[in-house]
């Protein structure tokens, strides 16, 4: 079974005779590069090493290695509100955990992407007769209230697979929600983001809250919180096509 599947960085003319995928068996490792070894990933660019890394297959996993003298490769998360690693130059073996990633070259100017997708995953499976107390959950949110489709529309950008998107300012908000909250207006929104701040712990409530600044750059935090830990997953995007229950305001 194929755990690995390797995308090429968009062709020119002169590159339409290589592959589209490169499939990867647990244990198999796939060069890349201007010249890479045997049956290798041959990226046309001067920019590029000739041997310039190498990819292996690990089952749920994969490793990076980095075979050039001097540039750092950075591989992104475009689901992870811009989630990344570096691997430096010469660095073998790099573990990289992400399901869905994107190896930037840097390549004369350009950036080049190479994307991988580790689509074989091992999971524990919990007994649906465990004894005991339940654990609390970490984070209580309610995908049918308001504010959760607030969330939601903050973080659609960077869910759509654009990782460096900026958010969406409240006006904006505001009219991706009026379809399914006629009622939504820039008081309403800023006040479920202002609530959903003070929910998921990023600052204080108004009744504990001491004197002082205010928190800044809430919409960020949030977005960057809700999809760290997925409080937001691309499914939940369907919340925005669907009406609301009251929540918030």
């Amino acid at each position: 079974m194929y755990s690995i599947i390797v995308v090429p960085p968009a062709t020119a003319p002169e590159h339409s005779g290589r592959r589209d995928q490169y499939r990867l068996a647990p244990g198999e490792r796939l060069s890349f590069g201007r010249a890479p070894q045997g049956d290798g990933l041959r990226i046309v660019h001067d920019g590029v090493s000739r041997r310039a890394g190498e990819i292996t297959a690990q089952g749920a996993f994969w490793l990076l290695s980095n075979l050039s003298r001097e540039q750092t490769y950075v591989v992104e998360n475009p689901e992870g509100a811009g989630e990344h690693i570096k691997v430096g130059p010469g660095r073998l073996d790099a573990p990289v955990p992400f399901e869905f990633s994107r190896i930037v070259l840097p390549a004369c100017g350009d950036l080049l992407p190479l994307e991988v997708w580790a689509p074989c995953h091992d999971h524990v499976r919990h007994d649906a007769g465990d004894d005991g107390a339940a654990t609390a959950p970490a984070f209580s949110l309610d995908r049918s209230k308001r504010y959760f489709a607030v969330l939601a529309a903050l973080c659609e950008p960077r869910l759509r697979g654009e990782p460096h998107a900026p958010l969406p300012t409240v006006e904006q908000a505001v009219e991706r929600l009026r379809p399914l909250w006629p009622a939504a207006s820039r008081a309403s929104v800023q006040w479920n983001i202002d609530y959903l701040a003070v929910k998921l712990r990023l600052k204080p409530g108004p009744e504990t809250a001491e004197p002082g600044p205010r928190l800044n750059g809430k919409k960020e935090s949030l977005v960057s919180l809700a999809l760290r830990f997925d409080l937001v997953r691309e499914d939940d995007l369907a919340v925005l096509a669907a009406p609301l229950r009251q929540g918030g305001r």
